[in-house]
């Protein structure tokens, strides 16, 4: 991993999935690269969110600290900036984007 590096990662988080996964990239309606993603936990009091931050970080090996939500709090698609990883870091643990 990268020390000092950061990487702005574009989630669509599914709530409520049974499971805490990745299920690979694709693209918005623009064109926009994202990650899909899903979590057991329910979208209530930041629940959902918290068990997203809780699964890039130990996906990616970084501490909690090190993803930080940077848009999109209420909404299923999320901007999260990750600390101490690249772009190859994210490849390797999601796959290569498309």
């Amino acid at each position: 991993m990268a020390d000092g590096v950061a990487v702005t990662l574009v989630v669509r988080l599914t709530p409520r999935g049974g499971r805490d996964a990745a299920e690979g990239w694709a693209l918005d309606a623009d064109g926009r690269l994202y990650l899909k993603v899903r979590v057991a936990s329910p979208p209530v009091e930041g629940a959902a969110n918290a068990a997203l931050i809780a699964f890039l970080a130990k996906t990616l090996k970084i501490p909690r600290s090190a993803v930080r939500l940077a848009a999109g709090e209420t909404a299923r698609l999320k901007r999260l900036e990750l600390e101490g990883v690249d772009p190859a870091d994210v490849a390797r643990a999601f796959g290569p984007p498309n």
